[in-house]
């Protein structure tokens, strides 16, 4: 590419490389370059949290919240306390996206997700017309959308291919779920009619199941932290 003028003082080597001068550095370098300087010396994007050698930048967390918003069909929370909670599980992404690269686990493809994506947006809606105003409006784009519906797929796939397999459930566990918990509610819901265990097993046995995954997950994110250094910039959160 030809360069254009160049835009930075004499001796700016930082802006420089930022402005496409040199050969692209490491995204993370690139990302502090970015941070020094842009075309006219204002902060482009900031680093809310450093996460090995990755970034999770300002305007990533921006998105992510109002795309999760949207979804809900809320009005974005932009508190220091919910930035910090969805930063939280913006870091828990990046561990877990680090680790379907490095272990080489199947992407799922998002040509496939399409009838999905799809019926979700003729669900919410069905007029396009309004489709096309509220994502305007909320400041996101049909791809933020579609990435979120890509990652919520990544994340079922990692979880049952990483940690479904190893749990059990006992014919014990079932029985104590189904007496503890779902007889209990079958009778006041249902009080003139007989609750049998074998009407709920699959469904207890999936809800332990999942429960259980869930609670691997959660041990294997610890120790995945303890591994990775993880920084958040304060200044963002405040």
């Amino acid at each position: 590419m030809k360069p254009g003028p160049d835009p930075c003082e004499p001796g700016q080597a930082d802006c420089q490389a930022a402005a496409g001068y040199q050969p692209a550095p490491h995204k993370l370098v690139l990302a502090f370059l970015i941070l020094a300087c842009s075309l006219r010396g204002e902060i482009v994007d900031r680093i809310a949290v450093s996460v090995g050698n990755r970034v999770i930048t300002t305007s990533d967390l921006d998105r992510q919240i109002r795309v999760a918003a949207f979804l809900n069909g809320t009005k974005p929370d932009e508190s220091a306390a919910a930035r910090r909670t969805m930063a939280e599980r913006m870091v828990e992404q990046t561990l877990i996206r680090t680790e379907f690269e490095t272990s080489n686990y199947p992407v799922p493809d998002i040509a496939e997700m399409e009838p999905e994506f799809e019926a979700i947006r003729a669900k919410l809606f069905p007029n396009p017309a309004d489709y096309a105003h509220a994502l305007a409006e909320a400041g996101i784009t049909e791809q933020d959308l579609k990435t979120e519906l890509l990652w919520q797929r990544t994340l079922s796939q990692f979880l049952d291919m990483r940690f479904r397999p190893g749990v059990q459930v006992s014919e014990g566990d079932v029985q104590q779920y189904f007496n503890t918990v779902v007889a209990p509610l079958a009778r006041a819901a249902h009080p003139d009619q007989p609750v049998k265990l074998d009407e709920y097993r699959l469904e207890i046995e999936t809800k332990l199941t999942g429960d259980r995954a869930d609670k691997e997950m959660d041990k294997w994110l610890v120790e995945a932290r303890k591994r990775t250094p993880v920084v958040f910039h304060d200044e963002v959160f405040q």
